[in-house]
């Protein structure tokens, strides 16, 4: 979904079960349907509705009265049940047209989320309730299969409460960090894996 904050309030609110709970129901006069709607979520958005605030290039036109209405566009609970937020900048034009290829090739990634995804699968085998992925836990199940040490735990909930942080993005950071530790092929989840969550929070800026 790009230009997410410019979908209609209604509509990234009627995302709110799908995300939480993989299904969407539909209620009507003459009864109601569970569907199924296990997906991911990709969005994209400015900064401000100019697109320039933090454009070192360019000068942001925006008014406060702007800038604020456009962050409420969003609803807590709906960033409550985005994993990942990540800042992207601008690039240099010089990179844009640079010929030299950076960083891991696609074939190295993929082999690495392959592998995470078989520890995955090994891990919840023998669910009873028969979920493949870490996103799918829910709270009895992170103690069992994301436990955490106590000073990582400490890390956490300090984190949590100067952060502010909801139950569920509480507990949807234990998630992503336990995706973490299967990436490097850790077996327990340590501090840096719960570091590296948090920094996928969303921000104010």
């Amino acid at each position: 979904m790009d230009e997410f904050p410019e979908f209609e309030k209604k509509v990234l609110e009627s995302l709110r079960q799908p995300l939480e709970d993989n299904i969407v129901s539909i209620s009507r006069a003459k009864g109601s349907a569970i569907f199924p709607s296990n997906f991911i979520l990709v969005a994209a958005m400015n900064p401000c509705p100019c697109g320039n605030k933090g454009n070192k290039q360019k000068q942001c036109i925006c008014k406060p009265s702007d800038l604020d209405r456009y962050k409420r566009r969003l609803s807590g609970p709906i960033m409550d049940r985005i994993d990942i937020w990540v800042t992207v900048g601008n690039v240099d034009y010089e990179k844009l047209s640079a010929t030299s290829q950076e960083g891991e090739k696609t074939n190295t990634i993929k082999d690495r989320v392959k592998r995470a995804r078989e520890i995955q699968n090994k891990r919840f085998k023998n669910s009873p309730r028969k979920i493949n992925t870490n996103s799918e836990m829910n709270v009895k199940e992170l103690n069992i299969y994301a436990q955490l040490d106590n000073e990582t735990k400490k890390l956490l909930n300090g984190s949590a409460e100067r952060l502010q942080l909801s139950a569920r993005a509480y507990h949807r950071i234990i998630k992503l960090a336990r995706t973490i530790a299967d990436l490097e092929g850790s077996e327990n989840i340590s501090q840096s894996h719960i570091l590296e969550a948090l920094q996928y929070r969303p921000r104010e800026n």
